[in-house]
């Protein structure tokens, strides 16, 4: 990736709604050049989209948890993540390596939410759990470095 290309991300990811004008003036480039980088960078998937950050405990979501999954029977087919994709309170799954299959962020507002949450997995996905529940967040969704 081009340095240019890397400062718009970079710029992009601190404030996603950064106008193509602010975005020329912090790199040097035309408003025109600019609006024709990021779309190229858009159409190469390099910026997947753009998305408010919401806070969870603004919405009633304060509780986050984090379950490991892992099939009752391993020469099930792996389809999972297909099986729980209909969950909304499932934030993020990740394939790992280790003990489990899989790791799941949840948001809920309750603890009585996240047991009645553990019941439907284990129940749609035909898995066994393990929970880990949040007690504070010093950060998390931090860019990744670009260089």
């Amino acid at each position: 990736m081009e340095e240019l290309d890397r400062q718009i991300v970079q710029l992009l990811v601190a404030d996603g709604r950064m106008s193509y004008t602010d975005l020329g003036k912090a790199t040097g480039l035309s408003t025109s050049a600019v609006h024709q980088r990021v779309r190229r960078l858009e159409q190469r998937g390099v910026i997947r989209g753009y998305a408010a950050l919401v806070d969870p405990e603004a919405v009633a979501l304060p509780l986050t948890a984090f379950i490991s999954v892992k099939p009752f029977d391993p020469s099930d087919p792996d389809d999972i993540p297909e099986r729980l994709a209909p969950l909304d309170e499932i934030e993020a799954c990740h394939s790992v390596a280790g003990d489990e299959n899989y790791i799941l962020k949840v948001r809920v507002s309750v603890p009585g939410d996240l047991e009645h949450l553990l019941s439907r997995i284990r129940t749609v996905a035909g898995v066994s759990t393990r929970t880990t529940v949040v007690l504070s967040t010093p950060y998390e969704g931090r860019p990744p470095r670009l260089g």
